[in-house]
């Protein structure tokens, strides 16, 4: 297995909506991607790009993608907000998601954030098992909160 990590680009998507839907057919909530195709192209590689990523790929095939952005707190500063860390259900557990992650340390130390922060469901055993690999810390004294605004 040979698995190159590169930045993502435009001509990417496609593949990228693919795994989003994978990922939310994963996590049980299929009907819950409303984004198209061109509001995520644009939103990543259009004039004023929100987020970023890196694909994972195997023979020219896209087995994996982490995207971020930037978020801002008011105590520590700039940190990379990691929104997704995907790999394909036949690919997991092969090391994919670990190369990933160097990439996202490694953006994150070149920019100079000063951290990485994520949710993970509580029930996603085998994402926490991997996380708590990487001595990542869990926050249970924090609740989500969202409100969705129609358009």
């Amino acid at each position: 297995m040979s698995i190159t990590i590169r930045r993502a680009v435009r001509q990417d998507c496609s593949r990228l909506m693919e795994l989003i839907r994978e990922l939310a057919l994963f996590e049980k909530a299929p009907d819950e991607v409303t984004v198209t195709l061109e509001h995520f192209e644009e939103s990543g590689f259009g004039a004023n790009p929100v987020w970023w990523g890196f694909v994972a790929e195997e023979n020219g095939v896209i087995q994996g993608f982490a995207m971020y952005y930037i978020r801002y707190s008011t105590w520590k500063g700039q940190r990379m907000y990691l929104e997704d860390l995907i790999v394909t259900e036949e690919m997991r557990g092969k090391g994919v998601g670990s190369l990933l992650f160097e990439a996202l340390i490694a953006e994150a130390k070149e920019k100079k954030f000063n951290g990485i922060v994520w949710q993970v469901l509580e029930w996603n055993e085998p994402a926490i098992k991997f996380y708590k690999k990487l001595n990542a810390t869990f926050d249970a004294e924090w609740v989500n909160c969202a409100l969705s605004i129609e358009n």
